[in-house]
């Protein structure tokens, strides 16, 4: 009787389902365990190179020996060391842990994965801030639509991931110091290159991809030697393409990166490269921040051979397709690059015919005196964002290969209510599909159809050109390449293709850097406008 009730009871109760089992890959680095989002499996914190702490400060990456055993990569590793921000803002998103053991990356793969495009994420923060598991970069999204693999990685910043000094040159084998955040992407994309097959990627099909100074890291890595053959394709999402410091020698009004870092290790009262290295890296990246130190990539020689321009004009740039834009309202959330404005329309003509000479007529008919502080917003968003984006895909077609620009103009209630029309950054959750993901202070954007709907788009146009180099997407209007008749793709309220974006605008920035490369002594970045040095005409300038 009891089996007989015991039976009947067992037959009653409903099934429960067996708990999901974690993914485990097994890679030539080691296995790894996962964890499900959904059907994406997440990969996260996985080491790519050893951690860069005590003697290992300042020197390029190492290889992390290959494991034993399963290792867990089911929580995010910590960011890489950098300030704490103070005031909060639209980007204030600190996060939760930071630590010079920070040399990991994340990978969203479909669980049925076999030799998809691999899709890396560079994050963007001035090359200062930022890490990769923020939750705006979530890749779940673009996993599950695009049908690709996502990775997103850190890499060192500020002083601790591009100091330049003469004591680091020296310990190099090769004379020279800085870039190590820099190589730390590269490594990145490496171990990615020798390990992504294990997950499914296609390691033959790899598309470099940021925002900001991630897209800034992106033409570096374009540009450098070290990465070459690394990757496949590029994305460039508001990119600059400015002056940059050359590892012995000043040049271009700026000191050269090892009188930086010379200048910064007195400012920090240590005596030696071995006292700075015994600091507390929070500490020496606080106060190295607070005493104004600039981290920038670094001229010299052999990660970086050129300036980019230089690179660019050379044709040497990687023989990739590229995708790059930008967005119609950066500066309106980057008023901080703005100069003070001239205190009437007479006083910012006179200032712009004093700067630009011959070239002023162009200038004040793209940047009228009729609206002074829209002019200011436009000239400074175009030196920087604008041209950089233009020439990029200029500078493909140039060489053979494909280059596709856009724009991103789309505005929404709660951005477009503060003066934050298509802001810098805005684009990032609709190429992502996180729109729900924002950090705090982040104008909300609306869980409505036309947003839904532009951020499809947008994945589908990022994730075609991430599988094939040209970002053709079934049932979206055609996205031709820049070409002879100078295409783009506007992205306001939903893809609208164009020709000729803002007629005249690159002719003047490229005509007002030549002059500034030519006279040796000037730096070409948000110094446009009524900030510009006086221009002075020189052979091979228009």
């Amino acid at each position: 009787m009891r089996r007989l009730l015991f039976a009947a009871l067992v037959a009653w109760m409903p099934a429960v389902p067996a708990l999901a089992q974690a993914p485990v890959v097994a890679a030539p680095a080691g296995s790894v365990e996962g964890v499900r989002q959904g059907d994406v499996r997440v990969f996260k914190g996985i080491p790519y190179a050893l951690p860069p702490t005590g003697a290992m400060r300042w020197k390029p990456p190492a290889d992390m020996p290959a494991w034993q055993g399963v290792r867990k990569a089911t929580a995010f590793g910590p960011a890489c060391v950098q300030p704490r921000g103070r005031n909060a803002g639209i980007y204030t998103n600190p996060p939760d842990k930071v630590s010079e053991d920070c040399l990991t990356l994340n990978i969203w793969a479909p669980k049925e994965a076999k030799k998809l495009p691999v899709f890396v994420w560079i994050h963007g923060g001035a090359l200062a801030a930022g890490y990769s598991h923020e939750d705006m970069y979530d890749g779940a999204r673009l996993t599950e639509r695009g049908g690709v693999i996502v990775v997103s990685i850190n890499y060192r910043l500020g002083i601790l991931g591009y100091l330049a000094h003469p004591e680091l040159s020296a310990e190099s084998a090769e004379g020279i110091s800085g870039n190590y955040g820099l190589l730390d992407q590269i490594a990145a994309l490496r171990w990615i290159e020798r390990n992504i097959a294990a997950f499914g990627g296609d390691p033959e099909n790899v598309t470099v991809a940021g925002e900001s100074a991630g897209a800034l890291s992106v033409m570096y890595l374009m540009a450098s030697p070290r990465a070459r053959g690394l990757f496949d394709k590029a994305i460039a999402q508001s990119a600059y393409m400015i002056a940059t410091p050359e590892l012995k020698q000043g040049r271009h009004g700026l000191p050269s990166a090892e009188a930086a870092g010379m200048q910064m290790m007195g400012a920090l009262g240590a005596a030696n490269i071995a006292r700075l290295r015994a600091m507390d890296a929070e500490t020496l990246t606080e106060n190295a921040a607070a005493k104004g130190y600039g981290p920038w990539g670094t001229i010299d020689g052999k990660v970086l051979p050129h300036q980019l321009v230089e690179t660019w004009d050379r044709g040497e740039q990687a023989p990739v397709p590229v995708l790059a834009g930008f967005n119609s309202g950066e500066i309106r959330s980057l008023r901080v690059l703005l100069p003070p404005a001239p205190a009437s329309a007479a006083a910012y003509e006179e200032a712009i015919r004093v700067r630009y000479g011959d070239l002023a007529e162009h200038f004040l008919r793209l940047y009228p005196s009729s609206d002074v502080a829209e002019s200011m917003l436009a000239a400074t968003r175009d030196a920087l964002y604008g041209w950089t984006s233009a020439r990029l895909a200029i500078g493909q077609t140039a060489i053979g290969q494909p280059g596709y620009l856009y724009l991103f103009d789309h505005g929404y209630p709660a951005a477009d209510d503060n003066g934050l029309h298509a802001f810098h950054a805005a684009e990032i959750p609709y190429v992502f599909g996180t729109a729900g993901k924002t950090p705090a202070y982040w104008p909300k954007i609306p869980d409505g159809v036309v947003d839904r709907r532009l951020s499809e788009a947008m994945i589908d146009y990022w994730t075609a050109f991430a599988r094939t180099g040209a970002p053709a997407a079934t049932g979206r209007p055609e996205w031709k390449p820049y070409g002879e008749a100078a295409n783009y793709m506007g992205f306001a309220g939903k893809p609208k293709p164009g020709t000729r974006l803002m007629p005249g605008m690159f002719a003047l920035h490229e005509a007002a850097v030549c002059r500034r490369r030519a006279t040796g002594d000037q730096p070409w970045n948000w110094n446009t406008g009524v900030a510009s040095p006086v221009l002075r005409q020189a052979t091979g300038c228009r």
